[in-house]
Formats: structure tokens, C-alpha cells, sequence
């Protein structure tokens, strides 16, 4: 036999094998997954006393909320300077990781925008307007930055958009259809007011409705880092 042709043969052979491997492991983690979804708890006030008695305990999570609440409500309340809103910026990003390129653009195109009254009203609308105006200064992540923005100013009414948050909505969506929603509709669609909705309907199937917008936030954060981790994740 030509020894080209047995090398040849040789190669296909150990191309089947590692792709049989590769199925195999694929396979293997799968069910892994499977495994560990099937194990995740039922949201309960229960669970979140616990996981909010966890936050509180955690002086990294509890202090770094506790300096930009600070930053946010009574050191740069308004956003009428460039200055304030860069510093503002900076520290979110550092404490949350939000992939801003350029604070200064970051911070000229927010003070443009004139956030500061519907800020307090609580303007759903200005979430689209601001994602609208800094298309292209945020990398990964732009629709987290700014919902993070605008609950620093006011979390009751501005949830956090968050992709373990997500996380644990789809998966409770798909289990108990506690709502109605697509899976793009928040990270890609960037639709504020239907991820509200979605957040209010979870509350409300759950028995949640004693806890604040915050502390849900705290709570399903948390709990979507334990159950749905992704690679590098850093809050």
C-alpha cells in the first residue's frame, strides 16, 4: 500500500476519533447543565432573605453599592457638569465593569441629553434616548451602562438590566410562563419597558412584591451568578 495513502487514512482516522471526543464531551456537559438547571430553586421570600443577608455580609458588594449610592445621590445628584458625569461614569464602570471606551464622550453626550427632570419622573423613554445617543462610546455592554445609570439616580424606578438577571427570567419564563416575552428582546432589542414588565410579572408570580426594586436586583444578581455563571464575569 502507497505510504501517502496510509497516512492519509491514518489522519482520517484520528480526525473521526477526536470528533467522536469532542461529541462525546459536548454530550457530557450537557447533561451536566441539564443536571444543575434541574436543581435551581424556586424564587421564594425565603431565598431572598438569604441571598439579601449574603449581600449585606459581603463588604465588597455592600460597600462599593454603598460609594456609588453616595456618589450618585448626595455628592453629584444633578447631571449638569461634565466633570461630575465623568466621575460618575468612571466609578460605575470600575465597580460593574461596563465597557465604556471613552468616559469624557460618555460624559459630554449625558450632560447633552438634559436627563436630569426625567430622571426624577422616572422616564422609561430616556433609557432609548440615551442608548440612542451613545451608540458607539460603550463596548459590550451599552443597554446595562445605562439602566445602571439611571437606577443610581432613581432605583425604584429604573431597574438594572443585567444578562444573569436575564438569565434567570428566561429560564423561570420557560419553566412556570409567569410572562410573555422573546429571548432577544432585552439584550439585543434593548426594550426597557417590556424587561420592567417582565420584571413586575416575575415579582408578582412569585410572591415577591414586599421587596424593592433594589433588593430584587441584589436578589436575582446573586442568584443568576450561581446558577447560570458565565466566563470572566465581572461585576
Amino acid at each position: 500500500m502507497p505510504i501517502q495513502f496510509t497516512n492519509n487514512i491514518e489522519k482520517y482516522m484520528k480526525s473521526e476519533k477526536e470528533k467522536k471526543s469532542k461529541i462525546k464531551e459536548g454530550d457530557k456537559n450537557r447533561k451536566i447543565k441539564q443536571a444543575n438547571l434541574s436543581s435551581v430553586p424556586r424564587p421564594s421570600c425565603a431565598e431572598a432573605d438569604r441571598y439579601l443577608k449574603r449581600w449585606n455580609e459581603d463588604e465588597n458588594l455592600l460597600y462599593s453599592d454603598v460609594l456609588l449610592k453616595k456618589l450618585f445621590k448626595e455628592t453629584y445628584p444633578e447631571n449638569t457638569s461634565v466633570y461630575e458625569i465623568f466621575i460618575k461614569a468612571t466609578a460605575l464602570n470600575s465597580v460593574y465593569n461596563t465597557h465604556v471606551d471613552s468616559f469624557y464622550s460618555v460624559a459630554q453626550t449625558i450632560l447633552s441629553l438634559n436627563i436630569d427632570e426625567r430622571l426624577r419622573d422616572g422616564d422609561e423613554t430616556l433609557v432609548r434616548d440615551m442608548l440612542s445617543s451613545l451608540r458607539g462610546k460603550i463596548g459590550k455592554e451599552p443597554f446595562s451602562f445605562v439602566t445602571k445609570y439611571c437606577s443610581f439616580h432613581n432605583p425604584d424606578a429604573f431597574p438594572i438590566y443585567d444578562s444573569y438577571i436575564d438569565d434567570v427570567l428566561w429560564h423561570y419564563k420557560n419553566k412556570e410562563k409567569f410572562s410573555q416575552y422573546l429571548r432577544d428582546d432585552f439584550k439585543k432589542e434593548h426594550n426597557y419597558y417590556k424587561f420592567k414588565m417582565v420584571l413586575t410579572d416575575f415579582r408578582r408570580w412569585f410572591g415577591l412584591e414586599k421587596y424593592s426594586t433594589k433588593e430584587l436586583d441584589q436578589y436575582l444578581w446573586q442568584f443568576g451568578k450561581d446558577y447560570f455563571p458565565k466566563n470572566k464575569k465581572k461585576r
